[in-house]
């Protein structure tokens, strides 16, 4: 079926295709020319069609390949600006690591550059020594020690062999020692003029120029006191000072200059008044060559008046040589001081005292300043720690436990820096009253030789330099002080500048305290201030101008003081403030980036940041808190009570802490072990000191309350007690087993000097216990109070009970000083009004008859208005500048503190107006007592119960 109907179709089909072809032919001729003209027309139809589909085709392949184009263009920006990125962070990483190994082999260097100079200093010492003990056996090689001598005295015959042998020894000895010499002078040098562009100026002694009676010293220096040349110190001590010239002077000075000059006497030589010329002999002299502007102001004054020859003293008179008596005039008050009768024929006010051989040397400073300053604590790379106390900086190494002294300043210290060489160091003063070189300044000094190199804003300040930092990013070369003027302004020194340094630029910093300045430790010219209510970012340009951009807290807690700060090792600052937060101001803004809340129960005093990156934080709360460099906190540490809170940590050798305290203690250790005081002190004024009568010991007592009994070979504290009330006076009994301490409301007690138990307490008027003093022969007790009165007792067998025998009255002030005679017999007194009178201490009644009492010979000397104390007066002096004096167990020396911070040194008894003196500057104020036993001097100074010199 199906194949019959393919083959109808397939017929059928090709009938069609038949009958089609054949009309073909038919239609040809009718229309070709039509078919042709069609046949174009879609030809060229088709070839548009065509170009526009290409057209068409081609734009859209164009604009897809510039889409795909364009997005591969896009990703690889994106991926390029995300590699710049990684490679950005990952060289700024590298470079912040790089920045810290340069950190760290700059440490290494400066560890070994002061290593190295500290032990050819230390080899200096002992070639000073040596020299010093050669030279002290004999002249020019032509004698032999003695301890050599005995030495080699154990065999007859063998001595020749052994003093050969012993001398040579001691010339290679002295060569290697004079190398060390040179080496330590070349390093310096060296140093300092590839450091800082030039060689501080210092006078360097030479065998071939010296005199050889002059004791050789490879390095001295001068800053205006007196400074320690001993071996226990290692302090290095200053030039001895040229003596001026009088041509026609008498025998008497003659000899006296040539005393000087051969004991090496004298740093600093003064003079209450001019000098008159001796008869025949021309009046005036100039000074004597020039001096250091470090130096004293004046060494000797010998300028003469010829007017006033002949004629007496302007403040101390005697009308004529037969008159028993002469006026001492303080304060325009005459006083009437009986002459002794062996000096009655021989006794002069035109003659001048001698001044005494031997030299005041300060051997250990007391305490430290941690009540009122900050940042005042730094370990140097020599082992020692420095820090500042009245007008000392100490350097002190607790491993040797010595101390040496700077002594350059002129008042008390405020400030302090260490330079980035770990060899530099700065340190601010408060202003004086003594001319130019008591203006408040700063001092650049070198820790190795405790020269001064320069002397930087002398009259640019007005204020306390309570602030300074070197800058850091480039070397040190510039330094930053805060004036704590009104106008608190921030100044900026070139301070390698000779003759002062140059200020590069001030501004006023703020209106309010400023606590602290700091450089940036990575980016040069960049400075932070902190203070209340503040934080200043701080630009210096090249051109020396300072650009101010104050921090901004956003919504962070604005605290009332922002009180510590300190850097991480990429750059940021952290900072404390009063309320216990902390702060990460990122590097290179004015922002917080990070803010931690309550660390500390009250304010952050000190940030410390570690070697390893981590921070150690101190408070008010006494907490020591251990941060890593995240500032995740890893552990605390409790400092006691009575050390008082934290004010300043430094890092010491290895994991050790350096920690100050505002109680005036340095304590050392660590989060592993406890903490150990290894420096103490008072905590405020200083008002009484006496000395044990047999042992090396010392009591204090101050305004603090606190009654200490202190160790004076072992520079320690034996124990301190707190006895409930102000201490205005104590004395140690003749038996040296109990204290007596006067207080305020006329009570004094008695404690046991081994317990310190309070053994009784007695009560005499209303006022407060001035002074006491126990008889030569432990019999009697004095005490002098402010109503004017002095209280006798007897003492009994029992060391803290004591019978009242009565009172003395006749002063019209306040009694000031007491004095017995040697046999126990007589007691003597000044007042507040400088009277000077003399009591029967048995009968409590005064002896008015001169003859009876002129020639008594006194067991101590604490009277300052006395015949033997006429000197000590300045013809300027108010009666209330003088505090104490005291004489040597010799009766040789006088030793005698002003309200001017000068400790003076006088030839005992110092009964001549004009007289020559030692003197040394140590504190703002010298307040109270001098105890001297035999020939070591017990000193007690303070500037705020800070120090205390023995």
């Amino acid at each position: 079926m199906s194949n019959e109907t393919d083959q109808e179709t397939a017929a059928s089909g090709g009938e069609g295709d038949i009958l089609k072809n054949s009309t073909i032919p038919a239609q040809q001729h009718h229309h070709h020319h039509h078919h042709h003209i069609m046949s174009t027309s879609v030809e060229e139809v088709d070839e548009q069609v065509l170009e526009l589909v290409t057209q068409s085709s081609t734009t859209t392949v164009d604009t897809n390949n510039s889409s795909r184009v364009q997005k591969s263009y896009k990703n690889l920006h994106e991926y390029s600006e995300e590699m710049l990125e990684t490679e950005k962070a990952g060289l700024v990483e590298r470079v912040y690591d790089l920045e810290r190994q340069v950190l760290e082999h700059k440490d290494e260097i400066v560890c070994l550059k002061s290593t190295l100079a500290d032990v050819l200093r230390r080899l200096a010492t002992i070639d000073n020594s040596y020299e010093n003990s050669t030279s002290g056996s004999g002249r020019g090689g032509t004698g032999t020690p003695a301890s050599s001598g005995a030495a080699a005295g154990t065999g007859g015959h063998h001595a020749v062999s052994d003093n050969v042998s012993a001398s040579a020894q001691n010339s290679l000895s002295s060569k290697s020692f004079r190398f060390s010499r040179n080496t330590l002078t070349r390093l310096n040098s060296t140093v300092e003029e590839k450091r800082f562009g030039r060689v501080p100026s210092r006078v360097t002694s030479s065998p071939s120029r010296m005199k050889p009676n002059l004791a050789q010293k490879a390095i001295h220096y001068s800053n205006g006191s007196l400074h320690s040349d001993s071996m226990s110190s290692h302090s290095i001590s200053p030039a001895p000072s040229p003596s001026p010239r009088q041509p026609n002077a008498t025998a008497m000075a003659n000899s006296h200059h040539a005393l000087l000059a051969s004991s090496g006497m004298g740093k600093r030589w003064s003079s209450t008044g001019d000098f008159v010329s001796t008869p025949g002999s021309p009046s005036g002299t100039g000074s004597s060559g020039s001096m250091s502007r470090f130096s004293a102001k004046s060494l000797l004054n010998l300028s003469g008046n010829s007017s006033r020859q002949g004629q007496s003293h302007p403040y101390v008179q005697r009308k004529n040589d037969d008159d028993e008596y002469v006026k001492l005039y303080i304060s325009g008050r005459p006083i009437v001081i009986h002459l002794p009768e062996a000096q009655l024929s021989t006794y002069e006010l035109t003659k001048v005292q001698p001044a005494p051989n031997r030299r005041l040397r300060l051997d250990w400073a007391y305490g430290y300043r941690g009540k009122d300053c900050r940042s005042n604590l730094y370990q140097l790379p020599t082992g020692e720690m420095v820090y500042f106390v009245a007008a000392v900086v100490i350097l002190y190494n607790m491993d040797e436990h010595t101390q040496r002294h700077y002594l350059g300043h002129t008042d008390d210290v405020k400030s302090l820096a260490v330079h980035p060489n770990k060899l530099l160091v700065a340190s601010g003063q408060c202003g004086g009253h003594e001319g130019r070189e008591s203006l408040p300044h700063i001092l650049i000094w070198n820790s190795v030789s405790l020269a001064t190199l320069n002397m930087v804003g002398v009259g640019e300040f007005t204020g306390s330099i309570n602030c300074i930092s070197f800058s850091r990013a480039d070397s040190g070369s510039i330094l930053a002080a805060i004036d704590d003027s009104p106008d608190k302004i921030i100044s900026i020194w070139d301070w390698q500048k000779k003759d002062g340094g140059r200020k590069i630029t001030e501004t006023k910093c703020s209106v309010d305290t400023v606590v602290a300045v700091e450089f940036h430790p990575l980016d040069k010219g960049q400075i932070i201030t902190i203070g209340k209510n503040h934080i200043a970012f701080w630009s210096l340009d090249q051109n020396g101008m300072l650009y101010k951009r104050m921090g901004v807290f956003e919504s962070f807690e604005k605290p009332k003081y922002v009180t510590a700060i300190s850097f991480t090792q990429t750059g940021d600052v952290v900072t404390g403030d009063s309320s216990g937060n902390l702060a990460v101001w990122k590097r290179g803004t004015n922002v917080i980036s990070r803010f931690l809340k309550k660390v500390h129960e009250g304010p952050v005093f000190t940030i410390c940041a570690l070697r390893n990156g981590g921070f150690v934080t101190g408070g008010k709360d006494g907490l020591l808190l251990l941060f890593d460099e995240a500032l995740h906190m890893k552990a605390e540490q409790i400092v006691e009570a009575h050390f008082g809170a934290v004010r300043v940590v430094a890092q010491g050798k290895g994991s050790q802490l350096l920690i100050g305290t505002t109680k005036n203690c340095i304590l050392s250790g660590d989060f592993t072990l406890s903490l150990v005081p290894i420096v103490m002190g008072h905590t405020d004024i200083l008002w009484s000191l006496a000395t044990h009568p047999q042992v090396a010991q010392f009591v204090t007592g101050g305004r603090d309350r606190l009654l200490q009994l202190w160790d004076s070979l072992s520079h320690s504290v034996v124990w301190s007690k707190d006895i409930g009330e102000p201490i205005h006076s104590v004395q140690i009994s003749n038996g040296g087993d109990v204290i007596v301490a006067g207080g305020v409301g006329g009570r004094w007690s008695v404690f046991d000097i081994v317990t310190r138990e309070l053994l009784a307490t007695y009560t005499d008027g209303a006022e407060v216990i001035q002074c006491m003093q126990f008889s030569p022969d432990g019999n009697l007790l004095a005490i002098g109070s402010k109503d004017n009165c002095i209280y006798i007792y007897q003492c009994t067998k029992v060391p803290h009970r004591f019978s009242k025998i009565g009172k003395c009255t006749g002063h019209s002030s306040f009694i000031s000083h007491l004095d017995w005679s040697k046999d126990s017999q007589i007691l003597r007194s000044n007042s507040g009004d400088y009277e000077l009178l003399y009591w029967n201490p048995t009968l409590c009644r005064q002896i008015t008859s001169q003859s009876t009492v002129k020639n008594l010979e006194w067991a101590t000397q604490n009277c300052s208005v006395s015949f033997e104390t006429i000197g000590i007066w300045p013809e300027n002096f108010d009666g209330t500048d003088i505090n104490s004096v005291c004489k040597d167990g010799e009766e040789q020396f006088l030793v005698c503190a002003d309200d001017f911070g000068k400790i003076r040194l006088f030839t005992f008894p110092a009964s001549q107006p004009k007289r020559l003196e030692l003197s040394g500057k140590y504190s703002k104020r010298l307040y109270f007592r001098f105890r001297c036993r035999g020939e070591r001097t017990c000193v007690a100074l303070t500037a705020e119960g800070n120090l205390w010199l023995s």
